[in-house]
């Protein structure tokens, strides 16, 4: 078991021996990231609302994909928790890996970080073959593209992420 300054990584075979005992499986991904595939015990709590984390008594254990966004959270996730508190090491992509089951409801929408990359390397795509093949000037459609990528990933707002999210697909669907 590897050892965070503020969370002890479990197998998923230990995080599953302590669910049994009582533990709180908590899910740190977005709720569309959860919908498609989650563990079914999973309590959904994305980082940005962790303030909803109340009265937990422990033990807790908090998981992502694959790790790496609960390694960089865990001392928020243990504040948070306020009681004993682990992270599932490799997140549900280990627990997948290590044979236990996970509910996968493929007619989800795939997330919208997924979404996006498709969407901005399509319309960069585009934007080369018109500037080949039309107009030199298109070429600014990659440009454009990039340059919104870059504003995405140092001020923490996607447009095209939030375009995304309003588009008929991405809505929630009655009954689900």
């Amino acid at each position: 078991m590897q050892t965070n300054a503020a969370l002890q990584a479990i197998s998923p075979s230990e995080a599953k021996r302590l669910m049994a005992q009582g533990a709180t499986l908590i899910d740190i991904r977005n709720p569309d990231e959860h919908t498609r595939e989650r563990i079914a015990a999973a309590r959904n709590v994305p980082l940005n609302r962790l303030s909803q984390l109340e009265n937990l008594t422990g033990p807790v254990i908090f998981h992502c994909r694959g790790g790496k966004r609960t390694t960089d959270n865990a001392r928020q996730l243990h504040a948070a928790a306020r009681c004993e508190a682990y992270m599932l090491a490799g997140g549900i992509d280990a627990w997948r890996e290590a044979g236990l089951p996970v509910i996968a409801d493929a007619s989800q929408p795939i997330e919208i970080g997924r979404q996006v990359m498709i969407a901005a390397g399509a319309l960069v795509f585009l934007g080369v073959l018109l500037g080949t093949f039309v107009r030199p000037e298109l070429y600014a459609l990659s440009g454009l593209i990039g340059a919104g990528l870059v504003f995405a990933g140092v001020s923490g707002w996607c447009g095209l992420a939030k375009l995304l999210g309003v588009m008929p697909w991405n809505q929630p669907r009655l009954g689900a």
